[in-house]
């Protein structure tokens, strides 16, 4: 009976002993929670842009220039403003597309031809304004981004609406026998074409849901075309409208963006009650 109280006695001074270690140890606080991280997959974001063209034309043809042995062209457009709106998605960190409208306002244009034909030599003077409506489909791949800089290269394909107007050929032929000065009028003519884009630029990411571009766009915009030209009594014996051949501009553009989804930085913990 003896051993057995002894050994109770012992038991219970063992189990006192590890209470009161336990007791002096430092109680640990649970880790920390580190929320999972979530990918900036992308989302809708709008955009506008506003901008300036520098505008070039390959030629003027006219089916009255057909017997013509020799034409030297000089032609030009003054800078017009353009003016843009799109709706875009941003798939992934490097990837992104969008849709955008743009009015490129009115140009003025002015050139020469000094033309040599059979028994004489002409200079025309030409005057026009060009404006044009484009709609593009694009698709831009980002390069990487450093110190929230992001420079991106681009493609578009779409359609131009090229309205020419106020057109005007003043010519002087001189036949031998002394100049003959002639005015021409074309009537305003606007023509859907084919368009296509290269985009290049680099954009600044100020805050998770706005970002600021600087980009240059090379835009072909097709053909021109006027009305057929009648002096100015109105005379006028044949089809002959002039067509601008070969419309393309480099634009050098300022665009903004917000992002209309733009994820949270981490996932908040799931809780559950009860």
């Amino acid at each position: 009976m003896r051993s057995v109280k002894s050994f109770v006695a012992a038991a219970a001074a063992s189990l006192l002993s590890s209470v009161a270690f336990a007791a002096d140890m430092a109680i640990m606080a649970p880790p920390a929670y580190a929320p999972p991280a979530i990918e900036d997959f992308g989302g809708w974001y709008l955009r506008g842009d506003i901008g300036f063209s520098n505008q070039r034309v390959g030629r003027l043809n006219n089916v009255l220039d057909a017997g013509n042995t020799s034409s030297v062209q000089n032609l030009g457009f003054n800078t017009a403003g353009i003016f843009g709106v799109g709706v875009g998605y941003r798939f992934n960190n490097w990837f992104r597309a969008d849709i955008t409208g743009e009015y490129r306002g009115n140009s003025q244009f002015f050139g020469t031809d000094r033309i040599t034909y059979p028994g004489g030599v002409g200079t025309d003077t030409y005057h026009a304004t060009k404006s044009e409506w484009v709609v593009l489909a694009n698709a831009y791949a980002d390069l990487g981004t450093w110190w929230s800089i992001t420079p991106f290269i681009g493609a578009g394909v779409g359609g131009a609406r090229v309205s020419i107007a106020n057109f005007t050929d003043q010519s002087i032929a001189n036949n031998g026998g002394g100049a003959l000065p002639g005015l021409a009028f074309g009537d305003n003519v606007s023509k859907w074409n084919f368009a296509w884009a290269l985009h290049a630029g680099v954009a600044y990411r100020v805050t998770p849901n706005f970002t600021v571009e600087l980009a240059y766009r090379y835009l072909d915009m097709g053909d021109g075309l006027t009305g057929d030209l009648r002096t100015f009594d109105g005379t006028n014996t044949i089809f002959n409208p002039t067509t601008f051949k070969n419309i393309t501009s480099h634009d050098l553009k300022l665009g903004v963006r917000w992002d209309l989804d733009n994820p949270p930085l981490y996932a908040s913990p799931l809780v559950r009650k009860g």
